[in-house]
């Protein structure tokens, strides 16, 4: 899918933000409830999905291997499964535009099927990593080809080659990374035999949950060595009824919002506080903000909450390095607040930021200090030194890098700064939040 021309967007500094908002329904879950809906035998429904981009791309690219994927008048969609083991030749390379998700989890569907696919992706995915997924899923049999990326990485497009049947593996994760986990997962459903995957460090776990309520003969054992999940192959899957609940990555531009920009309280509702996602929330905490959950309540498994968020002066903390994995797409926006505390922040242990949509450590440090912010770079973070409450200078145009969290999470900055701060790109937005700036605007009382 091309990516659109340019939208560029100027902020300015808020009065206050307050209301009562729904965010978009969880991406991890979306892309997976398609993926998974589409190897069931028979009908699921799913409600609240995310119909960004990344999960329009899973959508397609499961209707191009044979599932029936259909969007009701009511947003409710409907989806009838091909079976484990049923995956069809897609007639044409699949295209994932922007999702690293939708790449590395359906490589790992292809690879333990008789089908080769192609994938291939915009500029920004283009550049992104795959040799993590490549490694375990060639050891399960699957021939990858893909192409050569700067600093020798392995890139799209990329052709795997399925082998049915695979060869069921026991993989130590080399790097936290449930895309990898969940990849290695998805080839052992059609593989004979017990595939194992073993986490040293544990990662979000929607996929162990889904696969489970989906049928899935799936164990999770907590050991010396990590996390073990094992998956018993040949599986059949039936279809479920599946309520989305709000992304959590979603939220937390509100929940940071709200706490910088004096005047403001925010009720985020239905928001998913999965603990392998909801780091931000706690380190939020941590650094004083005022963050109530009402109404907690489980959906579909999953703990699900309304988050009221009032603005409260922050204070500077060293993040602990074991929240990065439950809140690694949250690092941008966390690095706002952060410039909003009193103190030096200084947030590490977060190397998988360098191989997102964009090197989000070099990318924030650039956008920040282009805003007058004290910065410090370092491998896996950085260091913040804040302005205990005041705005920032701002005054800047930041390059979003075709990353719709960097341009969110400076569109936040926006919200606290003394002059204008402008985007040079928000069109990337539309691949996870398409009413963002919508929301913000009922927010600001301007919609």
């Amino acid at each position: 899918m091309p990516h659109p021309l340019p939208r560029p967007s100027t902020v300015s500094a808020s009065t206050g933000l307050r209301g009562r908002i729904a965010v978009p329904g969880d991406k991890s879950i979306s892309h997976r409830s398609l993926m998974f809906a589409g190897l069931a035998v028979g009908e699921s429904r799913i409600e609240g999905l995310l119909e960004g981009e990344d999960v329009l791309a899973t959508a397609a690219a499961m209707r191009a291997m044979g599932a029936t994927i259909e969007r009701g008048e009511d947003g409710t969609w409907r989806v009838w499964g091909v079976g484990v083991g049923g995956l069809l030749q897609p007639d044409a390379a699949l295209d994932m535009g922007n999702s690293g998700t939708s790449t590395r989890l359906l490589a790992g569907l292809v690879a333990s099927h008789p089908i080769t696919a192609t994938f291939t992706g915009d500029a920004s995915l283009s550049k992104r990593p795959m040799g993590r997924v490549i490694e375990p899923l060639s050891l399960m049999g699957a021939d990858v080809t893909a192409s050569p990326g700067a600093r020798n990485q392995q890139c799209l497009p990329m052709m795997v080659r399925g082998l049915s049947p695979a060869v069921p593996i026991e993989y130590i994760l080399p790097v936290a990374s449930a895309q990898v986990k969940s990849a290695i997962l998805l080839a052992g459903l059609n593989t004979p035999g017990i595939t194992r995957v073993i986490e040293p460090v544990a990662t979000r776990d929607h996929s162990e949950r889904m696969l489970a309520g989906f049928g899935a003969d799936l164990t999770v054992e907590a050991t010396n060595r990590g996390r073990v999940i094992a998956i018993r192959g040949e599986a059949e899957l039936k279809p479920q009824q599946i309520v989305v609940p709000g992304d959590p990555s979603s939220a937390a531009f509100w929940a940071v919002a709200a706490s910088i920009v004096p005047g403001s309280e925010v009720t985020i509702a239905n928001v998913g506080l999965n603990p392998t996602r909801a780091g931000l929330f706690g380190a939020l905490r941590m650094m004083g903000a005022d963050i109530t959950e009402v109404d907690a309540r489980t959906v579909g498994g999953e703990p699900v909450a309304d988050l009221i968020v009032r603005h409260a002066p922050l204070t500077a903390i060293e993040v602990p390095p074991d929240l990065a994995p439950s809140m690694i797409d949250e690092y941008p926006i966390l690095f706002v607040a952060a410039a909003l505390a009193q103190g030096r922040t200084v947030a590490r242990g977060a190397h998988e930021l360098r191989v997102k949509e964009s090197d989000r450590i070099a990318a924030m440090a650039a956008a920040l200090g282009a805003c007058g912010v004290a910065v410090e770079e370092y491998e896996d973070g950085l260091a913040i030194t804040g302005t205990g409450g005041d705005p920032i200078p701002g005054g800047a145009t930041i390059a979003s890098l075709l990353d719709h969290r960097i341009a969110m999470a400076m569109t936040v900055a926006g919200l606290v700064a003394r002059a204008p701060v402008t985007i040079d790109d928000v069109a990337p937005v539309a691949t996870s939040y398409p009413t963002f700036f919508a929301t913000l605007d009922a927010l600001n009382g301007t919609a």
